[in-house]
């Protein structure tokens, strides 16, 4: 975050009378000037939250997981009947859960996120799948606030705030910056750690390529490896680390963005290739388990997988969940040539699933279409 310079003469010391006080320059950052108007705010406004969920049992054993993103709160919300049907024992939202930046007009309370929160919470389909089935959450650009934003943005602990209310975060979430957060589940011999990693609050501000009449048709964005840049700073960097250092049987480790491919020039880790580089040798270098990545942000679902560190790294991106702008799999499979995919883009409205075979040691990644017919499927063992 930018430090703002503020002259500060009424924060100088107290001079000796008579003593002349020459004003001195201090520095500010947006979250030390916003923080008394936010804990304000907070007294004045309705926090809108998401409603009742049942808490997952730490015992259960975990066999099916659905995953969504790319939600749009005034969209038709029919796929939540769709993924209820598949007997998921946990949702993971992970990212654009809402769409707040929608029709916001810069004003620094964040009212156009507070209202789509509310309006998301009002539709009885998401509120009578939220009541059974148990959920986790991280954010993507439009429900951090902004889009394409990160740690530069200046209203991040508002937004962070809102999404701490609404997804009634544990209290080791709202005690740090980010919302990132990890849970294991399961006996031993069926541990699931499921860890939700936050690529907004402390990410970097991206590369632009140069304005050309003919925009590049697969993004604006270049790699950058400028010394400093992040997309997870260095106290979730250390977080991830202690986590991935714990015993677990299997680990699903959830990136609002896509982490393996390089493809496009849109948001995610192909950004900034020393990140991803980091993250992949982070991940090859965990205590032994099966691994998993979880994606979303593209509007399109498809399974990926590279070799990484001496072993094989799978990544299920599944978005979006109401809000498509195309149907043609053809298309834009052509459209975006990539090595690392596994089969086709399927840019339809879509929600992943992935199943758990403990006797095999086994993993089924799915991607699902609106009307649960299968898009794609892919089966690794670990």
């Amino acid at each position: 975050m930018r430090p703002f310079l503020l002259a500060a003469a009424a924060l100088l010391a107290v001079a000796a009378p008579g003593v002349a006080q020459t004003p001195q320059a201090v520095e500010v950052t947006p979250d030390q000037l916003l923080s008394p108007y936010y804990e304000g705010l907070k007294a004045k406004v309705a926090m809108p939250v998401a409603g009742p969920n049942p808490a997952l049992s730490p015992a259960a054993t975990l066999t099916r997981i659905a995953v969504g993103s790319c939600n749009h709160q005034s969209a038709a919300q029919h796929m939540w009947a769709q993924i209820a049907a598949a007997n998921p024992q946990l949702f993971l939202m992970i990212g654009d859960n809402v769409y707040g930046d929608a029709g916001w007009d810069g004003d620094a309370g964040l009212d156009s996120l507070r209202r789509a929160y509310a309006l998301q919470a009002s539709h009885p389909e998401f509120a009578g799948f939220r009541s059974k089935v148990p959920m986790m959450a991280t954010w993507d650009d439009h429900d951090f606030g902004l889009n394409d934003a990160g740690g530069s943005f200046p209203f991040r602990l508002w937004s962070e705030t809102l999404f701490e209310t609404f997804w009634g975060s544990s209290d080791a979430v709202k005690a740090r910056p980010g919302v990132y957060d990890s849970t294991i589940t399961g006996p031993e011999g069926k541990r699931v750690q499921v860890i939700l990693l936050d690529t907004r609050f402390f990410r970097s501000d991206l590369k632009r390529g140069p304005w050309t009449k003919d925009r590049q048709p697969l993004g604006s964005y270049l790699p950058d490896d400028s010394a400093g840049k992040t997309v997870l700073g260095e106290a979730q960097w250390a977080w991830l680390a202690a986590e991935l250092a714990k015993p677990a049987d299997l680990r699903i480790v959830v990136s609002s963005t896509q982490v393996l491919t390089t493809a496009h020039q849109f948001e995610g880790w192909t950004n900034f290739p020393a990140e991803r580089t980091r993250l992949l040798d982070l991940l090859a270098a965990r205590e032994a388990s099966g691994l998993v990545l979880l994606s979303g942000d593209r509007h399109q679902g498809a399974i990926y997988k590279t070799e990484h560190g001496g072993q094989t790294i799978w990544e299920l991106t599944s978005s979006s969940l109401n809000l498509s702008f195309e149907n043609d799999a053809e298309r834009s499979s052509q459209r975006e040539p990539d090595p690392l995919r596994v089969g086709k883009i399927y840019p339809v409205e879509n929600f992943g699933l992935v199943d758990i075979d403990w006797k095999a040691k086994a993993l089924t990644l799915t991607l699902k279409d609106k009307a649960s017919a299968t898009l794609a499927s892919e089966t690794f063992r670990w």
